[in-house]
């Protein structure tokens, strides 16, 4: 009875514990010593795969966040604000350099700094571009990138609703096929309750010169006037950004973690020098990481903008390089602050790193990390960790130019009403408010035209042959990598084919119903660059987007804004009584050049400077978006588009998230169950990756990339009732390059998956054997942890935790071996963990290890050695010098003292309250 007591006691405190802690998780509660998962940024990218990661309850997973969380302010979620946060607390506030090719001023770089990303700035449209630029980007290198391997992560990512009627959609042109759409995805996806009538108008206008209407934009075609829609809610007609669908609707997951204000500084490279400099503060400079831009800068640029000022320079020292072609590194964590002033705390990963910071700011901590081009990083006095020139390279934008053709037809109602008409706000407020409808509902731009060269001028032939004559390297940067121009030449070769057709766009026409025909190249031939100019972090990046550095696109902006008087001068835009100011209808070429140099602003969309191109076209990530050179550091972002496609950006973002996060839990998870006795297996960096696991002996194949690297690798499953996956490895065959230090085996039997990390320990004096004979051998169970000093120091050292682990199978008993095994630097505590609902147990073998050195061993199976327990969890814990097998029962009070201690700590652990 007092023991029942006892224990009761001990139930009561710990629900208590746990009623305080496992309500859903504060936004910065404190932080796990380590995650399976680390995602650096939580904009669009980083929150859809911290999320999808996080679905696993056995995963845990931290975002990390530079900007802070929004309060709900009606800037951010009422559509009639769109672009009016721009400049404001949730903006990087990030400048270009002069662009002397224009008029030498510098432009503002909008960037999201805040939970959700872009997707809290954004103009909120939603679509997808064509087909052949994703095709392309597939016919770059990266299998299932294509059109078809991306249209499901489109769907998956949203909830499609129609306009509400069909006659709005048949006046609107507003069809869509349900084949193409998602109906149960986060995102919302829909159409405000408010249409401007002008859209028709401009619509007509298009189809009177030939101009096709588009009949679903989300079938892949851009080639001709879409109405598209917008990530709207539809019932409460706010934005559905991506903290209100990948985060609040999870945040009470106990495994998915996310911070803000906190600036990641560097990642952790195992073995790197580099660690060791970034740890203190730095005084004085940038303290926390924004640009100098001051306000909006034109807003979203639909009208016509001003300039803002530029920043500075640093020194030099030099080290070796690592070529990415043959390194293999490991990150095992990263390193952040909330500004320069304050010491700056590390995080670990046991299994990967995303870096999913946007396509600036991924450059920016690669670079400062030690990855990227070496001559930069030298110069800067930064140690060379992986030679990766293509990184801050490729860097492509959707620029833009602004018109102004005020409609001054009065029976036409004008947006710009809502500044210049107060009553007429008031009125549209108050609608909005109370019935969600009105012009409020309309702020963003719906009604686009994505106008194929073939389509607008007779000059199409011209412009494709300059495009075609052109020398690779005519139009980049001077001196860059050998790589970086090859791969420029094998994406001008797709473009040249993209923008021949009569079914993809050459460029971007967004009508916003005032009066502005404003005009975007969708597929720039030009590339610019983004790089640090210091080692301090906190410094904002050097952003060189080059626009219209290539005379192709300058060319083709031209025949836009001439193409834009013919549709001015159709008969349903005549009706409008457009006043043609900006461009005047009468500017020749040489003030249209004026007008574009002056004009020039940023779409918002930088991408593909972490391409997704093979390392010799100069590629900074495989089609698995892990970083060339590297086991598990990943990027996922818009900095890994080989090619810009024709969009807005944030749709494709998103399937690129969805589609990442698939492909991470692949090459993470393993085993499926089958009753076959032999398998092949595909070895990810971290993981094997097999079809079959049988309760007999199965012989396994490795393979890397589709190619045998060692076979006859035998594993011998052994269950026994509540057994766990008790797994014998034998040495055959195996040589030290074949297996990474860490290397996972994950089955599904019985519905419940078994997970063990398997740690491969390599003798530090080196060796023909991957494991020795004291390691692994017949009549040891499992796995192994490191047995000489440098190895434990190295684990430890490194952030990167030593453990088995495994979840058991639904049976009765438990046969001796640890499931999980923690290494500190001088203890290893193994413990077995049964579910809670799990019968009486019974559990076997031995658990030693060495204390006052670093050597540890698991114990061999000894069926003889048998103790009972009741139906809670056991744990283990031995101080002993050598291995040894107890056969003796332990008293009866140290008995239940250990069934406590160790119910307790299972609890802990089980509820995230350690």
């Amino acid at each position: 009875m007092p023991f029942f007591v006892h224990c009761l006691s001990v139930v009561l405190a710990l629900l208590r514990i746990a009623a305080s802690r496992l309500q859903p998780r504060d936004l910065n509660a404190p932080l796990l010593d380590h995650y399976d998962y680390i995602v650096v940024g939580c904009g669009i990218s980083g929150l859809v795969v911290a999320n999808r990661l996080s679905e696993n309850s056995t995963i845990t997973v931290l975002c990390i966040e530079a900007g802070l969380a929004d309060n709900y302010e009606p800037i951010i979620q009422d559509p009639v604000f769109v672009g009016a946060d721009i400049g404001g607390v949730y903006d990087w506030d990030l400048i270009t350099v002069p662009q002397l090719q224009l008029d030498g001023g510098t432009r503002t770089m909008p960037q999201g700094k805040v939970l959700g990303g872009g997707s809290i700035l954004n103009a909120m449209c939603w679509n997808r571009g064509g087909q052949d630029d994703y095709n392309a980007w597939e016919s770059l290198g990266n299998p299932g990138w294509g059109w078809d391997g991306l249209l499901p992560y489109f769907q998956k990512s949203e909830t499609y609703t129609p306009v509400p009627s069909q006659e709005i959609a048949q006046e609107y042109s507003i069809n869509y096929n349900p084949a193409v759409h998602g109906f149960s995805g986060p995102v919302q996806v829909s159409y405000p309750n408010y249409l401007y009538p002008q859209s028709t108008n401009f619509f007509a206008g298009l189809n009177y010169l030939g101009v096709p209407t588009e009949f679903d934009q989300a079938e892949g075609r851009t080639a001709g006037a879409a109405f598209v829609p917008t990530d709207l809610d539809p019932i409460n007609q706010t934005r559905s950004d991506a903290r209100r669908t990948y985060y609040d609707p999870y945040s009470s997951r106990p495994n998915f973690h996310v911070i803000t204000g906190q600036h990641v500084t560097t990642l952790l490279v195992a073995n790197s020098s580099l660690n060791a400099q970034a740890v203190e503060p730095v005084l004085g400079g940038n303290s926390d990481g924004n640009g100098p831009a001051i306000g909006p800068d034109g807003g979203l640029g639909f009208g016509v903008g001003t300039d803002t000022p530029p920043a500075g320079g640093q020194t030099a020292k030099r080290f070796a390089r690592r070529d990415a072609s043959t390194s293999n590194l490991v990150i095992a964590g990263v390193e952040f602050a909330p500004d320069a002033a304050t010491p700056r705390r590390t995080v670990y990963a046991t299994r990967e790193v995303i870096v999913a910071a946007g396509a600036l700011h991924s450059v920016q901590l690669l670079q400062l990390s030690g990855i990227g081009p070496a001559a930069l990083l030298e110069s800067l006095g930064l140690p060379v960790v992986l030679d990766l020139p293509g990184v801050g390279s490729n860097l492509q934008d959707h620029c833009l130019v602004g018109t102004f053709y005020p409609y001054n037809n009065i029976s036409y109602p004008s947006p710009s009403e809502l500044t210049t008409n107060a009553t007429y706000n008031a009125e549209a407020e108050a609608q909005y408010n109370e019935f969600k409808t009105g012009p409020w509902t309309a702020g963003s731009p719906n009604a686009l035209a994505f106008v194929p060269l073939a389509f607008s001028t007779n000059n199409a032939g011209t412009i494709l042959a300059n495009a075609t004559g052109q020398g690779a390297a005519d139009y980049l940067v001077s001196g860059l990598d050998s790589t970086i121009v090859d791969g420029f030449q094998a994406q001008k070769n797709h473009l040249v084919d993209i923008i021949g057709t009569e079914t993809n766009a050459a460029y971007e026409i967004i009508n916003n119903n005032a009066g502005s025909l404003t005009v975007s190249v969708m597929h720039p031939l030009s590339r610019g660059t983004c790089s640090i100019n210091s080692a301090d972090p906190f410094e904002p990046p050097i952003i060189d987007p080059r626009w219209l550095s290539n005379p192709v696109d300058r060319q083709i902006l031209i025949e836009a804004l001439l193409f834009n008087r013919e549709i001015l001068a159709t008969p349903s835009m005549s009706e409008l009584l457009p006043a043609q100011l900006v461009p005047p209808v009468t500017a020749d070429e040489d003030a249209l050049n004026q007008i574009i140099n002056n004009g020039i602003r940023t779409e918002f969309h930088p991408s593909g400077t972490c391409a997704m191109l093979p390392l010799e076209q100069g590629g900074v990530v495989d089609s698995h978006l892990r970083v060339w050179g590297t086991q598990n550091l990943r990027v996922v972002d818009a900095g890994i588009f080989p090619i810009i496609p024709a969009a807005h950006l944030q749709s494709v973002v998103y399937a690129v998230a969805e589609k990442a996060a698939d492909i991470i839990k692949a090459d993470n998870l393993v085993m499926a169950p089958s009753n076959a006795s032999s398998s092949t297996c595909n070895m990810t960096t971290t993981s094997f990756r097999c079809s079959a696991l049988t309760n007999t002996t199965m012989n396994l194949t490795l393979l890397r990339d589709s190619s045998p690297i060692l076979s006859g690798v035998v594993i011998q499953p052994t269950m026994v009732n509540y057994a766990f996956l008790n797994t014998t490895i034998s040495s055959r065959s195996l040589t030290p390059a074949a297996l990474s230090s860490s290397s996972r085996i994950s089955s599904d039997i019985s519905s419940t998956v078994v997970t063990s990390d398997i740690l491969i320990s390599r003798p530090s004096t080196g060796g023909s054997s991957l494991v020795s004979s004291s390691s692994i051998s017949d009549d040891q169970s499992f796995a192994t942890i490191p047995t000489t000093t440098d190895d434990l120091s190295t684990a430890v050292t490194t952030g990167r935790p030593s453990r088995i682990s495994s979840t058991l199978l639904p049976t009765s008993t438990i046969e001796s071996s640890p499931t999980s095994l923690e290494v500190s630097e001088h203890r290893a505590t193994a413990s077995v963990e049964a579910p809670s609902n799990a019968p009486s147990v019974q559990t076997s073998g031995s658990i030693s290890t060495e204390v006052s050195g670093t050597a540890a061993s698991v114990g061999a199976s000894t069926p003889e050695a048998t103790t009972s327990a009741p139906n809670v969890p056991i744990g283990a814990e031995s101080s002993v010098a050598s291995p040894s097998v107890s056969n003796s029962l332990p008293e009866e009070v140290e008995r239940e003292e250990a069934i406590v201690e160790s119910f307790i700590q299972w609890f802990l652990k089980y509820f995230h309250l350690v």
